[in-house]
C-alpha cells in the first residue's frame, strides 16, 4: 500500500473538512465545550477535596483533644474517615456525585456511606453533569458522524468516485485516507486537552507527579484515540457502503442515539431486574435479625456470653470475673465486635455481589458497545467508578475494626474490673492513648490492580479496534461503486 496516495486523502479530507464554514463553527462550540468541562472538572475537585481534607483535619483535632475517658466510651464518640479525590477525577466525574464521600465509624455497628454530592444539590444533577469525559465521549464522535457522513457518499452521488478509483486509488487506500482525515480533525481539538489536562493534573498533585498516576494517564489516552479511531472507521465504512449521504446520516445517527443513549439504560434496567437487591430497611433487618441469633454482649446475662464467662472463671481458677487478671468487660466487648463485624462483612459483601452482578450486564454489553466500554475504562483509570466506591468501603470498615478492636485492648489492659464506687471519679485512661489510634487515610488502587477488573471492557476495545482494521482493509470487495 503506497502511503503517499493515503496522506493526499487524508491531507485533501482534512482541509476539506475545515474550509466547511459549518464544520468550523461546530469545532469551535466543541472546543468551548471543553473548556468550560475542564473548568468545571478543575473547579469542581478543587472545592470538594478541599472540603475533605478539612473536615478530615478537623476530625483529627476534636479526636486528639478528647479528655481522659473509659475507652469503650471513644469507641462509641467514634470516628469520621473521608474518601479523598483522585488527581484524575476532574476528567471523568463517574459515579462521584452520587457516591458517599464520608463514612461514621462507631464501635458494634457498621453505617453506610453519606453525603453525596447529588444529596445536597437540586435536581438539576439528574440531567448529568458536563464533564471532559461526556464531551469525548458523546459529542466528539457527533461531530465525526457530521464530518464522515458524506465523505465516501458524496462522492458516489456526484460521480467523481470513479475517476478516483480510475486514478490508481484502490478502495483500500480510500477508506484509510479518509478515517486518517477525520481523525486529524478530532486530534485537533483532543490534543490542546490532552497538553491542558496535564497542566490541570500536574497541578491538582502539587506537581508531585506519581508513576502510577502517570500510567494511569497515558492509558486513558490511548483508549480515548482508539475510540475515536474506531467511531472514524465505523462513520467511513457507513459512507462508503451507502449510496445516499442522507441515508448515511440518517443510520450513524440512529447508531449513535442506540448505542449511547437506549443500550445502557436496556442494560441497567436488564440488571436490575435479573439481579433484585433487597431495600435499605430489608438489609438492615437482617442483619438485625442475624445479630441477635448471636446475642448481646452489653447483655450480662446473655446465654452465648454467659457461656464465655464460665469458661474464663474454669480457665482462671476464680469465682468472680472482678478476680481475673484483665478487664472482663473488654474482653466480651472484643468478642462482640468480632462476632458482629463478621455478620456485617457477610452481608455488606452479599450486597455488593449483587451490585456486581448487575454491572456485569453493562459489562458484556460493552462486548457490542465500545461507548460503554470506554465509559467504564474511562470511570476506572479516574478512579471514579463503583471498584473505588467498594474499595473505600473496605478499607474503612478495616479502620473501624481496628480502632473498636484497639479500644477494646486499651480497656483490656488498663480499666480495672472493679468498678468504681457512687462517688468516685469513673473509670478512665489517659487522653495520650487515643494518638496511638492513626488517622484514616484511603489508598487508591494501583493500576496494575484496576486492569485486571477491567480486561472485560479493555477487550470490548480491543475487539473493536481489531474489527474495524479488517473492515478498512478487507471490506472493498463487498462495496458497490456505483
Amino acid at each position: 500500500m503506497k502511503s503517499g496516495i493515503i496522506f493526499t486523502i487524508t491531507k485533501h479530507t482534512y482541509k476539506t473538512a475545515f474550509a466547511n464554514r459549518a464544520t468550523f463553527a461546530l469545532t469551535l462550540l466543541l472546543g468551548l465545550a471543553l473548556c468550560l468541562a475542564t473548568y468545571i472538572g478543575w473547579q469542581n475537585f478543587k472545592e470538594q477535596n478541599n472540603q475533605r481534607l478539612h473536615y478530615k483535619q478537623l476530625v483529627r483535632k476534636q479526636w486528639l483533644a478528647k479528655p481522659d475517658k473509659h475507652p469503650h466510651r471513644m469507641a462509641h464518640y467514634g470516628y469520621l474517615a473521608f474518601r479523598e479525590k483522585h488527581e484524575l477525577s476532574f476528567f471523568d466525574f463517574g459515579i462521584e456525585s452520587f457516591a458517599g464521600v464520608s463514612i461514621f465509624l462507631e464501635a458494634h455497628k457498621q453505617n453506610t456511606v453519606n453525603f453525596s454530592e447529588a444529596g445536597f444539590s437540586n435536581g438539576m444533577l439528574r440531567f448529568g453533569e458536563i464533564s471532559i469525559a461526556m464531551v469525548l465521549q458523546l459529542l466528539v464522535p457527533l461531530l465525526i458522524i457530521f464530518l464522515g457522513y458524506d465523505c465516501i457518499s458524496a462522492e458516489r452521488e456526484s460521480g467523481t468516485l470513479k475517476i478516483l478509483l480510475c486514478q490508481n486509488v484502490s478502495w483500500k487506500k480510500l477508506l484509510w485516507g479518509k478515517t486518517w482525515g477525520i481523525i486529524g480533525v478530532a486530534l485537533t481539538i483532543f490534543i490542546p486537552l490532552i497538553l491542558l489536562t496535564i497542566l490541570l493534573w500536574a497541578q491538582l498533585s502539587d506537581w508531585k507527579i506519581g508513576s502510577d498516576a502517570t500510567l494511569r494517564l497515558i492509558t486513558l489516552i490511548i483508549s480515548y484515540a482508539i475510540y475515536f479511531f474506531i467511531v472514524s472507521a465505523i462513520t467511513v465504512l457507513v459512507s462508503a457502503f451507502q449510496r445516499s449521504s442522507k441515508i448515511a446520516l440518517t443510520a450513524l445517527l440512529s447508531g449513535w442515539i442506540f448505542f449511547t443513549i437506549l443500550i445502557p439504560r436496556i442494560s441497567q434496567a436488564i440488571g436490575t431486574k435479573i439481579y433484585l437487591s433487597p431495600s435499605k430497611i430489608e438489609f438492615a433487618d437482617a442483619i438485625s435479625n442475624d445479630v441477635k441469633k448471636q446475642g448481646d454482649s452489653h447483655d450480662p446475662n446473655d446465654l452465648h456470653y454467659a457461656a464465655i464467662k464460665d469458661s474464663l472463671l474454669r480457665k482462671y481458677a476464680v469465682d468472680d470475673v472482678k478476680k481475673l487478671p484483665f478487664n472482663y468487660g473488654g474482653y466480651i466487648m472484643a468478642e462482640g465486635e468480632k462476632i458482629t463485624s463478621q455478620i456485617y462483612s457477610s452481608h455488606q459483601q452479599a450486597l455488593n455481589k449483587t451490585f456486581e452482578q448487575q454491572n456485569s450486564v453493562m459489562g458484556m454489553a460493552g462486548l457490542f458497545n465500545p461507548y460503554l466500554a470506554l465509559k467504564q475504562i474511562s470511570m476506572a483509570l479516574t478512579a471514579s467508578d463503583f471498584n473505588t466506591y467498594i474499595n473505600f468501603q473496605k478499607q474503612a470498615e478495616n479502620y473501624r475494626y481496628g480502632l473498636a478492636q484497639k479500644m477494646n485492648k486499651l480497656q483490656i489492659d488498663k480499666i480495672s474490673n472493679i468498678a468504681p464506687g457512687e462517688h468516685e471519679k469513673p473509670l478512665s485512661i489517659n487522653r495520650a492513648n487515643w494518638a496511638e489510634q492513626p488517622d484514616f487515610n484511603y489508598q487508591f488502587d494501583t493500576l496494575g490492580e484496576v486492569i485486571p477488573k477491567e480486561l472485560l471492557s479493555l477487550l470490548s476495545v480491543f475487539i473493536w479496534l481489531m474489527a474495524s482494521i479488517l473492515l478498512l482493509q478487507y471490506s472493498s470487495r463487498w462495496i458497490k461503486t456505483i
